[in-house]
């Protein structure tokens, strides 16, 4: 029986480290999730390995698990990046259509995007991600494809996302030592955009804001392409500290208080014809006890988690994402609004916040676009996984420029995931 062709993606996030392994249809209609794993992060600390023993362990469960369930061992994967060094900046470059006919080939357009790649950029950064905005044949602009036009002057338009070398270097080692060749290294808040951001939405200007653990990734898309990149040094895990300053209890009890929270806001609200004032102290009162909590917490107000404590740390994080909307130029120019999504995104009131902070209509993104087993990755909380596979699927010509070292001497030789594994195992056994 013949190996069936994979696509594998490891979200590495502060918070968990999430692998899919997807049996695509031969036409590629179809995104059959076979195997998909989440495993709680040691050693990544605001999206950047800290520790890389740490980190290793945390990768290789996670992959294994998934390993275990579709019942095939993954050779390559799509990994995930964010953390507070990406940086992006918008670029163009020129050049002379070569065919002396003026007809505009698909040469021309590698050249034209190499030409727009060619930034002055510190030793200590690298380019992630060179992404075409527009194109411009003889003046004439908002062209999206050039190939077949005809010209000859061609200009791109192209939007370029950076990271640091030394924790991108960091970052794929954890991989590479698994025996996994890394076919391309993709921004978070591209990956989520694949999978939970609209055409329409992309068309007429939109805010894709995806609140990790550690970290709030955000892109811009203007006129349908990606304008602006950043990371904000602030996520979900900053809603769990403050609930346990203030509440002076242990992390993992304000994480169990807050997904108390978000629970009780699913649920539906009863109707009552009387609303007294004791009803109402009974409605905010939230009973702790059941929850088993470590601390001698039974009962506290609702009010005072949600307005209190909650409500001021979402509001400091879309106020960040206002400012940096303002700092790119883009303000006014997303009418589309803020589309929230991550784990951070099933905050109680996150959406109410979001409104009152940024006055832009809002919704909270779901991942869509797999088939399978997609029960477990259907949560906001994987859209940057879910995207790794789309944005797989959408650029097919990615190459594993990024694994390195010694198992790139094997990456064109058939068998090459045995190899690798045989190769990272060998490595283990030397001084």
């Amino acid at each position: 029986m013949a190996r069936p062709h994979l696509i594998t993606g490891i979200d590495i996030g502060s918070s968990k480290i999430t692998t899919i392994i997807v049996n695509p249809s031969q036409d590629e209609q179809r995104l059959n999730v076979v195997g998909v794993s989440s495993a709680p992060s040691r050693g990544i600390k605001k999206s950047q390995v800290v520790d890389i023993d740490e980190a290793i362990a945390s990768i290789t469960e996670s992959v294994e698990a998934a390993e275990r369930m579709a019942g095939y061992s993954i050779n390559s994967a799509f990994v995930s990046v964010s953390g507070e060094h990406i940086q992006s900046q918008n670029s163009k470059g020129v050049v002379a259509v070569g065919n002396p006919e003026g007809e505009i080939t698909q040469d021309d357009i590698y050249r034209v995007i190499e030409a727009a790649r060619a930034v002055s950029l510190p030793s200590s950064r690298e380019i992630i991600h060179v992404i075409p905005r527009e194109f411009i044949v003889d003046s004439q602009s908002g062209v999206r494809d050039p190939l077949g036009m005809t010209g000859v002057r061609l200009e791109a338009e192209a939007h370029l996302v950076t990271g640091s070398t030394a924790v991108m270097k960091n970052l794929t080692k954890c991989v590479a030592d698994l025996g996994t060749n890394i076919e391309d290294v993709v921004f978070t808040g591209l990956a989520s955009a694949q999978a939970v951001l609209s055409e329409t939405e992309k068309e007429l200007g939109v805010v894709l804001v995806d609140i990790g653990g550690g970290t709030t990734s955000l892109t811009i898309f203007v006129d349908g392409a990606l304008s602006h990149s950043a990371v904000l040094p602030v996520g979900a895990k900053n809603i769990t500290n403050d609930l346990a300053i203030g509440l002076r209890i242990s992390l993992q009890s304000a994480e169990k208080i807050k997904q108390h929270l978000t629970a009780l806001e699913r649920q539906p609200q009863p109707t009552t014809t009387q609303d007294t004032t004791d009803n109402k102290r009974k409605d905010d009162d939230i009973n702790l006890a059941r929850l088993g909590l470590k601390e001698e917490i039974r009962t506290t107000s609702r009010k005072t988690l949600v307005d209190g404590i909650i409500r001021p740390r979402l509001n400091e994080i879309f106020g960040l994402v206002g400012e940096e909307i303002k700092r790119a130029g883009f303000a006014g120019s997303t009418p589309a609004g803020i589309v929230i999504t991550g784990g951070g995104a099933e905050t109680v009131a996150v959406l109410d916040s979001c409104k009152r902070t940024l006055q832009l209509p809002a919704r909270i993104g779901q991942p869509t676009g797999l088939n399978g087993l997609i029960d477990e990755i259907s949560s906001p909380a994987y859209a940057a996984a879910t995207g790794l596979i789309l944005y797989a699927v959408s650029h097919p010509d990615s190459e594993a420029k990024f694994s390195g070292g010694f198992t790139d001497i094997f990456k064109s030789l058939p068998g090459k995931g045995i190899v690798n594994k045989g190769a990272s195992w060998i490595k283990q056994l030397l001084p």
